[in-house]
């Protein structure tokens, strides 16, 4: 999913009214700076919602050559042909994720502010592990503060990449990128932008390649 040290991850408003007017808002976000991935996140929505969503987002994503990955169930994911599946804690097991979608597609799994938990996920093959949330979101319930020290210690540790969650925005993402982050994962912070959402993912970007500038001057090894 990555070629690079850090790239943005996107993730759906976890609600959408009009399907087509947020797809064309997509197409202009994925055409404005990389992204490596779109999390379809529809907390409540009827499998026939979700799928109408996939259906509709998947070629904007695909096009662009960003990966598709459907939150909380495997099974959806593998039968809508997804790049992948996000996981929670209270989701599918990883090893129980991985039976269900494959060897090919992605799995990644929600570790809070837990090493431990990242440990577990890795030693049971996910392809990247999500810690959060790192500041305040209104997006959805966080149960934990992650501090941005997680992510150093990991990157200096371990191989399986990290995702940086939880209300990130284009203010506050360097410092999270400096500290190791392999992913930045954003949801109102590019959907909700003031100046619209291809601004955000430029913004976001540009955030990016400061970030990834002071985590080399620190000596900090990169991925």
């Amino acid at each position: 999913m990555s070629a690079l040290p850090c790239r943005l991850y996107l993730i759906t408003p976890p609600r959408l009214d009009d399907i087509d007017a947020f797809a064309r808002r997509l197409e202009a976000a994925l055409s404005a700076g990389d992204v490596a991935a779109l999390q379809i996140r529809l907390k409540g929505a009827s499998e026939e919602e979700i799928t109408e969503v996939v259906r509709a987002l998947g070629p904007v994503a695909r096009a662009h050559d960003v990966a598709l990955i459907l939150n909380d169930d495997p099974a959806l994911a593998a039968r809508l042909d997804c790049d992948g599946v996000h996981v929670g804690q209270s989701d599918a097991s990883c090893a129980e994720a991985r039976r269900l979608v494959g060897r090919d597609r992605i799995v990644g799994v929600t570790c809070h502010d837990s090493r431990h938990l990242a440990m577990e996920a890795a030693e049971m093959g996910a392809d990247y592990v999500a810690f959060g949330a790192f500041f305040p979101t209104f997006t959805k319930d966080a149960p934990t503060r992650a501090d941005p020290e997680i992510l150093s210690v990991w990157q200096e540790t371990m191989e399986t990449p990290c995702v940086a969650i939880g209300g990130i925005t284009p203010d506050n993402a360097r410092g999270l990128v400096a500290a190791g982050a392999d992913f930045i994962a954003v949801s109102s912070g590019v959907w909700s932008h003031p100046d619209g959402e291809a601004e955000a993912v430029r913004a976001l970007n540009a955030t990016i390649a400061g970030g990834l500038a002071d985590r080399a001057g620190s000596g900090a090894a990169l991925p």
